[in-house]
């Protein structure tokens, strides 16, 4: 992590527990660590969203890439291993670019050598940002006929719907006119499904959000007990979302920086939200920040959703 990066990962951590309730960013789970715990999140039984949208994929890239059209550059949020990818970049018709955009920087890096190596007809020009913030697009060799954002894996989820829309405004700004937008989203359904999902029998969603105390420790130089917090999280029906937490099991000091933070026992930390939609939710929600909705496929349980939208 360059220095920039570890300033704001510290400012954003004492800022967050420092709220009340107390909080931490969810976008700092990817190190190289919780990346590779992430895909391993993803290939546990109880977690359902990978493997449906994988086979949403699988089953409508063909059409997919028709919609996307000809000449696009491709910019992925968040592309992590960019496994499902490859099923669209099979069918995309003549891509001039790929531009994987994480905030993780080793893990992009070598996720984008493998799609280089096996796509050379593709340019492939790997940003490390924060996507939830501006940043520039690379200009490829060749000039794209339009840009299209593809966002895979629900993470649109992550936000509040207040927060989604002003991405889903950002996205629409950077891809400008006859811009499209790919996305996943996760549809609402039965809390037994979905609770089971984000707390897995091997434990490994766990140790996923315990990362983020390990990275505080570790970068950041912080004084924390890991071991006495326990992840917790539930869905929240009348909210439509799963809401993730740190507890801690005991009273505890956490010192970061110079500040003291008490931490009481049984003491909630938020880490993550999980909005789940309806297709005709998230289209009205999108077509408020100028994106109309196209065309959707979804699985035959209505798990999942891949939409293309265009900007209007």
């Amino acid at each position: 992590m360059n220095q920039l990066a570890s300033e704001r990962f510290l400012n954003d951590s004492i800022a967050g527990l420092n709220q009340t309730p107390k909080q931490l960013p969810c976008k700092y789970f990817y190190d190289q660590r919780g990346s590779q715990l992430f895909d391993q999140i993803c290939e546990t039984e109880d977690y359902y969203l990978t493997r449906t949208e994988t086979a949403i994929m699988q089953r409508h890239a063909d059409e997919m890439g028709n919609c996307l059209g000809k000449g696009v550059m491709l910019v992925e949020f968040g592309s992590g291993s960019s496994i499902k990818t490859r099923y669209l970049l099979d069918h995309l018709i003549q891509p001039v670019a790929y531009v994987p955009v994480d905030i993780s920087r080793e893990h992009l890096y070598e996720s984008a050598g493998q799609i280089s190596g096996d796509y050379p007809q593709i340019e492939v020009l790997p940003v490390c940002a924060d996507f939830t913030k501006p940043f520039s697009l690379p200009n490829p060799k060749r000039r794209p006929s339009h840009d299209a954002v593809y966002f895979p894996g629900s993470t649109i989820g992550n936000f509040q719907p207040n927060q989604a829309k002003q991405l889903l405004e950002s996205i629409a700004h950077m891809c400008g006119e006859q811009g499209g937008l790919l996305i996943g989203v996760d549809l609402r359904k039965d809390r037994e499904t979905l609770e089971r999902a984000y707390n897995d029998t091997q434990g490994v969603t766990a140790q996923f959000n315990l990362n983020l105390l390990h990275r505080m420790r570790n970068e950041l130089g912080a004084t924390i007990d890991v071991d006495a917090f326990e992840h917790h999280a539930f869905y929240n029906e009348e909210a439509g979302r799963i809401e993730i937490y740190l507890r801690s099991r005991i009273d505890q000091t956490i010192q970061l920086d110079g500040q003291t933070v008490e931490v009481e026992a049984g003491e909630l930390i938020h880490t993550e939200y999980s909005h789940k939609y309806t297709v005709d939710g998230f289209a009205q929600l999108a077509a408020e920040a100028g994106w109309t909705l196209r065309r959707w496929w979804t699985d035959e349980n209505d798990y999942f959703a891949v939409l293309h939208l265009v900007v209007l």
